[in-house]
């Protein structure tokens, strides 16, 4: 049993001072005193946000930051050559190397402010496209460096099946592909039962509606009945949808929710390109986008209509996805700026009850980022959740001068990892840990990038 003392602590409907949280040996909350007086206590937080979900994020792409920039004279350079030099990372990693990654890149996240991470993850097999006697080895790689730096992990394994609408697979893809439905249902269940033994969550989830069949998608969706959270990319890409129109006479969100039961358990990444009808279907049902400002404006995706999901209260959440961006103060202030950018206006984040930006994005990222993991939340600390927390720090000076009205708005708008004195997962300080990750890591990097 641990007792925590918060001066001030952000709750979802705002700031609370004088706040006790007791937490049981495995980090669980068990108690929560507000307006506490007494002197019961074994450590004292000046002030605390919750700890943010990161709902979308490719681990192995972390060693592609800067190999995509030095672009041709004579060519284009687009998300489609981008892609190239991603699947040659993705040729060249072995499960040790995945290890060491993920080991470096969530070690990275917890400084910068993330606490839960949704991994998207299709690299499955060996370099050749076989599998391996653990046909889930390169997922526990990818949760034991979770367990090992204490990020908490939802692993989502991939369907992967066609290079293309009604199209094989290319030779480069061969280490994503399930060979059909039943293929893909025990890798699910291998990668459920290695979740279990890591205390780590679970989802399902199929690349795009490009990467299957279409009664692939069917069966996935029945098999998975609503339990578990639902995962995949959609109309990141104006190619995408205009092969979805020559193939399905359709655009993919509307072809996905006219043929499927798509509900709130669907997570849906990007959506970057959206009409007005697909904008309906979405917010209808009460589905979530996750948006990933510094990867998509990094592929040159597009802007996400923002403006009329919002007015139609649709939900939406964050991820680093291809993490050439950690922060997740950062993927906030593009997506606003974006839109500011596009409006001329600066009332980006709005409801019926508050102006107060910081406190929507706050609540927007952070409930609908757990639903993402399969997590479902009714308070930013509740009894019976593992206690997760940024310590911010008050001597910044930012920090130092701000009213409450405005604390949130300027840990959002005016903070970076300088802001962050410490991250918590379970009760325990998480960007202390004296490991040299960077040693395996830089290792890791040389050997791959003189096998490409």
């Amino acid at each position: 049993m641990k007792k925590f003392y918060f001066n001030q602590i952000l709750q979802e409907n705002g700031w609370k001072q004088n706040v006790r949280i007791s937490v049981d040996k495995n980090g669980l909350i068990t108690e929560i005193l507000d307006q506490y007086k007494g002197k019961d206590y074994d450590k004292t937080i000046e002030i605390a946000i919750p700890g943010i979900p990161n709902a979308h994020s490719h681990a192995f792409q972390y060693a592609m930051a800067g190999m995509t920039e030095n672009h041709p004279v004579d060519s284009l350079s687009n998300f489609w050559t981008w892609r190239k030099t991603m699947y040659d990372l993705a040729l060249n990693i072995d499960p040790e190397d995945m290890q060491n990654i993920a080991t470096m890149l969530y070690s990275e996240m917890l400084k910068n402010g993330y606490t839960n991470v949704a991994e998207f993850h299709y690299l499955h097999h060996d370099k050749k496209g076989n599998k391996y006697d653990n046909i889930s080895e390169m997922g526990e790689r990818i949760l034991m460096a979770a367990q090992e730096v204490g990020m908490e992990l939802t692993l989502v394994p991939i369907y992967y099946n066609q290079g293309n609408f009604n199209e094989n697979y290319f030779p480069e893809q061969r280490r994503f592909i399930s060979k059909d439905t039943d293929d893909y249902i025990k890798l699910i269940e291998s990668s459920q039962k290695i979740c279990s033994s890591y205390d780590s969550y679970s989802g399902i989830g199929i690349h795009s509606i490009r990467a299957v069949k279409d009664y692939m998608i069917k069966d996935i969706n029945l098999y998975n009945d609503h339990k578990l959270p639902f995962h995949l990319h959609i109309s990141e890409q104006k190619k995408e949808i205009a092969d979805c129109i020559s193939h399905y006479n359709c655009r993919p969100v509307e072809w996905l929710y006219n043929n499927n039961e798509i509900k709130e358990n669907h997570h849906l990444v990007h959506a970057t390109h959206l009409n007005s009808n697909e904008i309906n279907l979405i917010s209808k049902n009460q589905s979530n986008i996750i948006l990933c400002p510094t990867t998509e404006g990094n592929l040159a995706d597009g802007f996400f209509n923002f403006n009329d999901f919002q007015e139609k209260k649709g939900k939406w959440c964050i991820g680093s996805d291809s993490h050439i961006g950690l922060s997740p103060f950062e993927e906030i202030r593009l997506l606003d700026y974006g839109v500011r950018l596009q409006t001329n206006s600066r009332k980006t984040f709005k409801n019926d009850l508050t102006g107060n930006a910081g406190h929507i994005a706050m609540n927007s990222v952070f409930f609908n980022g757990m639903k993402a993991m399969g997590i479902k939340r009714k308070r930013f600390f509740e009894k019976g959740y593992y206690l997760n927390f940024l310590e911010i720090n008050k001597h910044n000076p930012h920090i130092n001068t701000c009213e409450n009205d405005n604390l949130i708005n300027t840990i959002l708008y005016g903070g970076d990892i300088r802001m962050i004195k410490n991250t918590y997962t379970k009760g325990l300080i998480r960007n202390d840990n004296k490991t040299d990750y960077l040693e395996k890591y830089s290792r890791t990097i040389k050997k791959i990038k003189a096998s490409i």
